[in-house]
């Protein structure tokens, strides 16, 4: 009877990544020398405005206008959401034209629709239809700030591409789920509440945060109707100094800086919610390197 031997678990090796890492560090490292040694670029002027007062208000001023705008658009997506999942017929119609709607048409033209919305409706009017009753009145112009039509605008945009995303979540809970909440004498508000979406968040979480991000950079389409955020007041000051590369940079720094920052509590919140479910990315990760000598 022959002797058994151990086998004996190895990690492959893979040359040509690393080659392919050091190439690609290489091209970076090029590439950054080649913009920072450019005789064309001020290098006093970037950091002398990288932290100027004007630019951290505008910075301030756009995760501002995001997290107010995120909000908004996370409670109308999840409405719509139900709305589209309801049996009642014109509730899904309302949310199925409100999605196609507000995806379909550019975020550039909503923008500039709410920030003129005064040449449509230039007084805004608060009362009982058909009655001389008013509770407000006042012009359009001073209801509908420029920082409140472009929250209004991101808000109803967002919401209808974070509708789908909520609505993939929802319905990626087992179906069961419900059922037995059900079978429990559950209410189906408090379902959704306790059992269903904290179920979903899983699935939501990583592109709502995606979402969250893509919004952030999509504050500098408000230079149209003068909202000072990042964007705007880098353009204002390039504006006086004639250095627009300059001042691009350091916006984009910021914006970089920001992202970064966005990323934190959307890896807790994908740790908090992912509890109990076997870490993905650890497995797929390991398997590649997988192998066993005899």
């Amino acid at each position: 009877m022959s002797e058994t031997k151990d086998i004996v678990a190895v990690p492959l090796r893979h040359p040509v990544r690393w080659v392919v890492g050091v190439i690609l560090i290489a091209l970076i490292v090029a590439i950054t020398a080649s913009i920072v040694s450019s005789p064309n670029i001020d290098q006093a002027t970037f950091a002398k405005y990288l932290f100027n007062g004007l630019i951290i208000d505008g910075a301030i001023k756009t995760v501002w206008i995001t997290a107010v705008s995120m909000v908004i658009a996370t409670i109308l997506a999840t409405l719509l959401a139900i709305m589209r999942l309801s049996d009642n017929p014109l509730l899904r119609g309302f949310s199925f034209l409100f999605v196609n709607f507000f995806r379909g048409t550019p975020l550039l033209l909503q923008i500039v629709f709410w920030g003129f919305l005064g040449l449509i409706w230039p007084m805004t009017v608060i009362g009982i239809p058909f009655t001389d009753i008013v509770f407000f009145s006042d012009k359009t112009s001073n209801v509908m700030s420029p920082i409140v039509a472009g929250i209004i605008a991101l808000s109803l945009n967002e919401a209808a591409y974070a509708s789908e995303i909520v609505r993939a979540g929802i319905l990626s809970v087992d179906l069961g789920q419900g059922e037995a909440a059900k079978s429990l004498g559950m209410s189906g508000g408090y379902t959704l509440r306790r059992i269903v979406l904290p179920q979903a968040m899983r699935v939501i979480i990583p592109p709502m945060g995606n979402e969250t991000i893509s919004m952030l950079k999509s504050t500098a389409m408000l230079s149209l109707v003068a909202v000072t955020e990042l964007y705007t007041r880098a353009q204002i000051i390039s504006a006086t100094n004639y250095r627009q590369v300059e001042l691009m940079a350091v916006a984009g720094f910021w914006y970089l800086i920001m992202n970064a920052i966005l990323s934190v509590p959307q890896s807790y919140l994908e740790h908090k919610y992912g509890r109990g479910v076997a870490n993905q990315n650890e497995r797929w990760l390991s398997l590649p390197f997988r192998g066993v000598k005899k």
